[in-house]
């Protein structure tokens, strides 16, 4: 065995090692993307070499005619014009300013080179200006600007931001939310619709945004993963193998930096969580523990609801939802699965209706839209409890909470929004419990950002039990 303090000695080494390592890794990403946007922007402009070619020779070339051919002074005399006045009236007459002949009246013949000057220059400039409209509208060299200009004004922010990868509906919540706050962010997205869109609204600061595919490492060093102001970074995007890309840059080349993502599928979360810690918001588990919390505990829901809406959110009345009975569960995706899995753990029996089903082995599956009278007889939709409308259409599942009020009007319903465009005409339904997923993903991941102690409360106040619960929200 070697002596403990050379071991020690080394291993802090070796750690000091691993650090400079990963800055370096991130260094040499960030330069690599910034190289790039230089690159492609110098190989654009190659394609102005010729025009500006056909420029210079035009002008040499009618500068040398005007210097060869001879003029006459007042007196008569032969007189040649030297190359700085040559240039000069060129200079003037081919940009057609015009201002005279100079130093002395041109006779015909230096008339005659002028004429052929001015249409040669004519032309030269129109192809020298045709290549340049040309150049500002290519897509790649508008790109290299973009990026270059997106990179300077990240690299000027000397305020703490949060990146956010992905400016969709939960994106544009988190966004304004943190402006609010006084936090500023940087924004990724690979639509150019929302980066436009994000120039449009109303932020109190300046907010960088680069439209680019965040699962490329350049591009998340370029909008500040190396930054020493960036503390924290948010995957947001509709995709969620671009979320586990995300995780796992920020987690390889910032292994210090929070990392907070949006995910639905248990595999992905699983192979999230193997790098490093981060923070997992799946909306639909996520809705499952609060119904599952508000049909055990009703208290401690309460508490959990007031909590969560904020400075100012008024304490609502506390609900008696059914503790027995049936489910009907409409819709058998991703939240429909994770409903029905929450239902069948807190010991209640569960019908699930769905029109493509993907698992035809589902105890109790009833195949049809759930919105068909027939369909709902069949479910016996009279004798159930509760209701869950979790489509991804927002129609269908307001066709079913009509259908289930007109059945019966003690029916438990829970029912999930997805457009924001449909939330006054599910405001207009008695809805107990309404799941709008990018306003539970923004709202968790601004907890945590902005009052992590209080989202530390959130999870574990609910093991405090029902009776906790309930004398703290009547104190």
């Amino acid at each position: 065995m070697g002596n403990p303090l050379l071991l020690i000695w080394k291993s802090l080494f070796d750690t000091e090692d691993d650090e400079r390592r990963h800055r370096r890794a991130t260094l040499r990403v960030a330069a690599a993307s910034s190289a790039q946007a230089t690159a492609t922007i110098f190989l654009i402009l190659r394609r102005m070499r010729t025009p500006l070619i056909v420029l210079i020779v035009i002008f040499a070339v009618s500068v040398l005619g005007l210097t060869l051919i001879p003029g006459v002074d007042p007196s008569g005399r032969p007189a040649r014009m030297g190359f700085f006045d040559a240039f000069y009236f060129m200079s003037y007459t081919a940009s057609t300013i015009g201002f005279g002949e100079l130093p002395y009246p041109f006779t015909y013949s230096q008339r005659m080179w002028v004429t052929i000057s001015i249409y040669l220059t004519v032309i030269g400039w129109a192809y020298a200006i045709g290549s340049l409209l040309a150049l500002l509208q290519d897509r790649a060299f508008r790109s290299a600007l973009a990026l270059q200009h997106f990179s300077r004004k990240v690299s000027r922010l000397r305020e703490p931001f949060v990146l956010i990868a992905g400016y969709g509906q939960t994106g544009e919540l988190l966004g304004h939310s943190l402006d609010a706050l006084g936090r500023r962010i940087v924004v990724l997205d690979k639509l150019a619709d929302r980066i436009d869109g994000l120039e449009q609204d109303s932020y109190h600061a300046d907010v960088p945004g680069l439209t680019a595919d965040a699962r490329d490492p350049g591009h998340l060093a370029v909008a500040g993963l190396d930054h020493p102001s960036c503390e924290a970074v948010v995957a947001l995007t509709d995709d969620e193998e671009a979320n586990l890309a995300i995780v796992m840059a920020a987690a390889l080349l910032r292994p210090e930096l929070p990392v907070i993502a949006r995910v639905t599928s248990r595999v992905l979360a699983e192979r999230m969580q193997a790098f490093g810690n981060p923070g997992l918001v799946n909306p639909f588990d996520r809705f499952g523990d609060h119904l599952r919390l508000a049909l055990r505990a009703p208290a401690s829901y309460q508490l959990l609801t007031w909590l969560e809406s904020g400075p100012g959110g008024e304490l609502g009345a506390r609900g008696t939802p059914p503790r027995d009975g049936r489910w009907v569960v409409c819709g058998y995706g991703r939240m429909g699965r994770e409903l029905t899995a929450d239902l069948r753990a807190a010991g209640l029996e569960v019908t699930v209706i769905d029109d493509s089903p993907e698992d035809v082995d589902e105890p109790g599956l009833l195949v049809g839209d759930g919105s068909d009278p027939w369909i709902l007889a069949q479910a016996d939709l009279d004798r159930a409890v509760g209701l869950v409308a979790g489509t991804d259409n927002d129609t269908t599942n307001l066709s079913l909470v009509a259908a289930a009020r007109r059945s019966t009007s003690s029916l438990f319903i829970a029912a999930r929004q997805n457009r924001p465009a449909s939330a006054p005409l599910f405001a207009s339904m008695r809805i107990d419990a309404r799941l709008v997923p990018s306003e539970l993903i923004a709202h968790e991941v601004y907890a945590q950002l902005s009052t992590p102690l209080l989202w530390r409360f959130l999870r574990e106040m609910p093991a405090r039990g029902d009776a906790w619960a309930a004398a703290s929200s009547s104190g």
